[in-house]
């Protein structure tokens, strides 16, 4: 069973930054895709980034790109989501999610199917 919990969120103004952390327990995760979703209130659950195992595959939702930023450190289990010039467009619970196959990356990898995995979530509000 593999188990993933995220933390780092919180209240952050608009403009500013946060790093979301996940960590993973259970498996080994080194074979494993990573993803990021986020979930605004009223909203479908929607892909933000996922990185591949190695990290040589990563993929972003457009709105995104140029301020978040996917990274993972094998070595100690830990995948993160460093995002700034935040907006009040990217308050959500903010989910990570596992892909055993490792397949997403180069897939479905917007789709919450491609993965097996989820933690609970961290919330991120930024005010505007």
């Amino acid at each position: 069973q593999v188990q993933l919990q995220e933390s780092g969120g919180g209240l952050v103004q608009a403009g500013g930054s946060l790093r979301l952390s996940c960590a993973v327990s259970g498996r080994t995760l080194s074979t494993y895709a990573i993803g990021w979703f986020r979930q605004a209130p009223g909203k479908e659950r929607e892909f933000v980034s996922v990185i591949s195992w190695s990290g040589g595959s990563i993929r972003y939702l457009d709105s995104v790109k140029g301020r978040f930023t996917i990274s993972r450190d094998n070595a100690k289990s830990m995948v993160y989501l460093q995002m700034k010039s935040l907006s009040a467009d990217d308050t959500a619970s903010y989910y990570c999610a596992a892909d055993p196959t490792n397949r997403a990356p180069l897939g479905q990898f917007h789709r919450e199917w491609s993965y097996k995995y989820w933690g609970q979530g961290t919330q991120v509000t930024v005010s505007s």
